[in-house]
């Protein structure tokens, strides 16, 4: 039996990314770049990617900030125990219908205090697989989405799961997806290929023709 690993609840939702909410207890679980799901109704659920996780604050926070001296104790009690969550912003890449990944949209958003769940390494293998890389175009069209931080994070944490599963040359392929997704914007294309670079992948192309 799969286990399946809960990280919050949505806070909020669209049709194109969500919030969600994570106790401070668990800020070990969502990572920047991960692929998560959320249930929707019937075999039909929405899967995004982590590009976003802070901290807001509250009156206690800021009151103790002001503070001159603070005791390590009344810290403690501020971060574990306070009722301000963790906020996780969501992009929403596709959805699942009985267990089939398409990279279209969701036909409707989650609704609030959905569970969000981190997806399994079997589930991105296969989700981002078999040299489907539609899923890339919905990156491109968030205004506020750090592109070249997503897309390592993304990348960093996604070609080890296709190399141990026997597919190293995912990488490739992604390069070239983003290269043909970006080569009408070259100034964009080249900060993510010069990002790209830092993650010395073996075998990766990255020159620009």
């Amino acid at each position: 039996m799969k286990s399946f690993i809960q990280i919050g609840r949505l806070l909020r939702a669209g049709v194109r990314g969500f919030v969600a909410g994570c106790t401070v207890d668990r800020i070990d679980l969502p990572r920047f770049g991960a692929l998560v799901r959320v249930p929707l109704a019937g075999d039909l659920e929405a899967v995004g990617l982590i590009y976003d996780i802070h901290v807001d604050d509250d009156g206690l926070v800021r009151q103790l900030a002001a503070a001159s001296e603070v005791l390590p104790s009344t810290i403690q009690d501020a971060q574990v125990n306070r009722n301000v969550p963790l906020e996780i912003s969501v992009l929403t890449i596709g959805h699942l219908r009985s267990g089939a990944f398409s990279p279209a949209l969701p036909p409707r958003p989650p609704l609030s205090l959905n569970e969000i769940f981190l997806c399994t390494e079997e589930e991105i293998s296969k989700f981002t697989g078999g040299g489907q890389y539609g899923y890339f175009r919905h990156f491109l069209h968030h205004p506020d989405l750090p592109l070249e931080d997503v897309l390592v994070a993304h990348l960093a944490q996604t070609q080890p799961i296709h190399r141990g599963s026997g597919n190293p040359d995912w990488i490739q392929g992604a390069v070239r997806e983003l290269v043909v997704l970006l080569r009408e914007d070259y100034q964009r294309l080249m900060g993510v290929m010069y990002s790209l670079r830092d993650l010395k992948f073996e075998s990766i192309q990255l020159e620009v023709e």
